[in-house]
């Protein structure tokens, strides 16, 4: 078991060619150490977030009696910290399983917990990867939806979890490796060069076909990760075939508004570029009908929360009792 394991992570929105990223990382001889999505940090940094989390245990108190608690140390929340590493470290090591010099940690919610990531390992490594916007919401609509509209499981990473990465790699940029995907599956090597010389590793041409023998175990991961056997710019365009309707185009200019100039200029896009792309979309009505009733009740799902709700009705009928969620 490798005792000087330095951690990667992949910080990125859901959709932006993370897994291809952590499979091309894989394939190279000095690395090797993944697994799907550890999510071994989203509970254990979150915990220090009093909001947005909720359980029967009260997650409230968790984190008000956690700090307390910390308060006691000789050094403070720096010892939790510390041991919160050390935790980590060591069973990024144990996955490991031989003598790889880093474990890629690609989990999918880490777009909520970017800054504290960075903070807590000081030696590690961190890739943030953009994509087109328009692309992202292509795909998790195909992946997850069918081509359906279901983006209000997903609007915490759209909105929030954007508005984290952008804001820790403008905080962090001079410790971090920005890239973009369209860069990575351009058919250049150059990008990827870059990206192994942020990484302290020799560049090898191979990991770009060798990626495909990578295969990532699990029940969380990318349902699509089989689906291209090479680098491929055929996703590039997708998104033009499924946002193409008049409901999806109004969301979608919104949405790149809400972003901004900035905010996308930082990730390599360009605003003005994109609305006019979006603009020249010639006229559809797919999805139309189904995204008339499907918004609406993602506003309404959003507000009543109808998945903890099933659960507490499932209960109800099996004769249990029901508790609140705090």
């Amino acid at each position: 078991m490798s005792t000087d394991l330095r951690p990667i992570f992949i910080l990125s929105l859901p959709r932006t060619g993370s897994t291809l990223t952590q499979r091309v990382l894989a394939a190279h001889k000095d690395i090797i150490a993944t697994v799907a999505e550890p999510h071994i940090l989203l509970y254990y940094l979150s915990l220090w977030k009093e909001k947005g989390t909720y359980s029967t245990h009260s997650h409230l108190w968790n984190a008000m009696a956690c700090q307390d608690f910390c308060e006691s140390l000789p050094d403070g929340v720096d010892d939790y910290f510390a041991e919160l590493r050390a935790f980590t470290l060591r069973l990024y090591a144990r996955a490991a399983k031989g003598d790889a010099k880093y474990f890629v940690d690609k989990t999918g919610r880490h777009d909520q917990i970017p800054q504290e990531i960075i903070n807590l390992f000081p030696h590690g490594k961190f890739i943030f990867l953009w994509r087109n916007p328009l692309s992202v919401v292509s795909s998790i609509l195909k992946t997850w939806g069918g081509g359906r509209w279901n983006l209000w499981h997903w609007e915490i990473d759209l909105f929030e979890g954007l508005d984290q990465l952008i804001a820790a790699y403008e905080k962090h940029k001079t410790r971090a490796c920005a890239v973009r995907y369209e860069d990575l599956v351009s058919g250049s090597e150059e990008e990827w060069q870059r990206v192994f010389a942020y990484l302290e590793l020799p560049f090898d041409a191979k990991v770009l076909s060798r990626f495909v023998d990578v295969q990532l175990e699990g029940r969380i991961r990318d349902p699509t990760m089989g689906q291209y056997q090479a680098l491929s710019q055929a996703p590039l365009e997708k998104w033009k075939l499924v946002l193409a309707n008049p409901i999806r185009k109004a969301w979608c200019r919104g949405y790149l508004r809400w972003i901004g100039k900035e905010r996308l200029a930082v990730m390599g896009y360009d605003l003005d570029e994109l609305l006019a792309e979006l603009d020249a979309l010639p006229f559809s009505l797919r999805y139309a009908g189904s995204d008339m009733w499907r918004m609406p009740f993602g506003i309404a799902y959003k507000i009543l929360e109808f998945r903890i709700m099933k659960q507490k009705l499932q209960a109800l009928l099996a004769g249990k009792r029901i508790y609140v969620h705090t």
